[in-house]
């Protein structure tokens, strides 16, 4: 004996429909966006991971922020973590 079919309840039902053409530029939005993501993501993580570049004293010669022409000593932090004096 047949088994008998399940009936459908009546409503809409939706299809979506697209072209090679709409495949192709859906495609290349996501490549698009993928890339983007790539790019802010190794720009991030070389932001995080890497220190920033150490600041240093102005010019000898022009006593800008010292307010005089004295020789200063300047600590400039190297990344294997030992400090270096500079004249």
């Amino acid at each position: 004996m047949a088994t008998k079919r399940k009936k459908r309840r009546p409503g809409k039902t939706y299809r979506f429909q697209l072209t090679l053409g709409g495949i192709g530029g859906i495609a290349v939005v996501f490549f698009c966006l993928f890339v983007w993501m790539f790019l802010l993501g190794i720009w991030a993580g070389q932001t995080i991971l890497l220190p920033a570049a150490p600041i240093v004293a102005a010019k000898k010669s022009s006593g800008l922020f010292s307010g005089s022409n004295s020789r200063e000593k300047v600590q400039i932090l190297v990344p294997d973590g030992k400090k270096k004096h500079v004249e």
